[in-house]
């Protein structure tokens, strides 16, 4: 019950600190001139960027508050503190970058390789715990060595990635996220993993309160910060769980995408929608991304619609992930 109590109050933190701090946020981010234009509608409004700043703060303020838990209450609340601050740098160094590229637009192939200098104290951390990967209808193999050196980088740097590509409409990297990290969380619970369900109850109480502020029509952007984050955090989640396969089946939306911006040479434009009559339409007719496949396959959709299709579709990889590796872990 203890930790049940600590999570609890992780997620409810989390959550408090992005609501009540995202809407001064906003006024500041107008007031500095952070915003930019709501492409997918007419007139393109400007809304306020880099509101993932506010994610960010109520991740690490509940982790915050869980280790002073753990100060005063340690022999109520038990977690690896190690593997809690490992985590929690990892992610500030994800924020530091995305925050960099938010203010001076970082080139691609540097924002792709990046990352992996993130990862470098979950590799601290593991080298001393498991090198080993449950894989569905294989069972554990150990990767030694190359689990450390090479799998937790690449993790940590194709995970924030690829929740950095697929974005850019109200409410849909948060919306995900949340389907995502309440995944990770059940996830979490059923293998026993204390670290892993604090990072996802934390990632989840902050994504559900910013959705508030994002959805349709949003008053505020995750921004680069925002995306690499989620991705940074599922993927310390994971790593910390010993979950990876989980996360692999989590982010197929994500590579569904990816293949598709591989195939047109990663547009840096015309990834969005043509507004007609309150619907979106591949510009040019072109399918430059999974965003614009659903427009095309729904010979033109509303951007509300699009968001809950992509949620949908993240919700049924949760499922699979919480049927198959729940399964195999019982």
């Amino acid at each position: 019950m203890a930790n049940i109590s600590l999570i609890a109050a992780i997620l409810v933190s989390s959550f408090a600190i992005v609501f009540i701090s995202l809407p001064f946020l906003i006024r500041k981010l107008f007031a500095a001139k952070m915003t930019g234009r709501d492409v997918n509608k007419e007139g393109q409004p400007e809304t306020a960027e880099m509101g993932g700043l506010a994610i960010v703060m109520g991740v690490i303020g509940s982790l915050l508050l869980a280790i002073a838990l753990y100060t005063f209450f340690d022999s109520q609340y038990q977690f690896s503190l190690i593997g809690v601050l490992a985590a929690m740098l990892t992610l500030c160094i994800i924020a530091l970058i995305g925050t960099y590229d938010d203010l001076f637009s970082m080139r691609q192939s540097i924002k792709a390789v990046i990352p992996m200098v993130a990862a470098l104290p979950l590799v601290a951390v593991s080298a001393a715990g498991s090198t080993s990967m449950s894989i569905p209808f294989i069972g554990y193999v150990d990767f030694g060595i190359w689990y450390i050196v090479l799998l937790i980088p690449l993790g940590v740097a194709v995970a924030s990635n690829l929740t950095n590509m697929l974005a850019g409409f109200n409410g849909m990297e948060a919306g995900m996220g949340v389907v995502m990290f309440a995944a990770m969380l059940a996830l979490s619970l059923i293998q026993g993993s204390v670290e892993a369900a604090m990072i996802s109850a934390a990632m989840l109480g902050a994504l559900l309160a910013f959705l508030r502020f994002n959805w349709y029509p949003a008053k505020v952007f995750t921004g680069d910060v925002g995306n690499l984050t989620i991705g940074a955090a599922l993927a310390v989640a994971v790593i910390l769980g010993n979950l990876e396969s989980a996360g692999a089946i989590l982010v197929i939306p994500y590579v569904l995408d990816f293949f598709i911006k591989a195939a047109n040479r990663f547009p840096s434009s015309k990834w969005w929608g043509e507004q007609r009559g309150g619907k979106l339409y591949p510009l040019d007719g072109g399918v430059r991304g999974a965003a614009q496949f659903v427009m095309k396959k729904y010979n033109g959709v509303s951007e509300q619609k699009l968001t809950l299709t992509f949620i949908a579709a993240e919700a049924v990889c949760a499922a699979v992930a919480i049927l198959l590796y729940g399964r195999i872990l019982g």
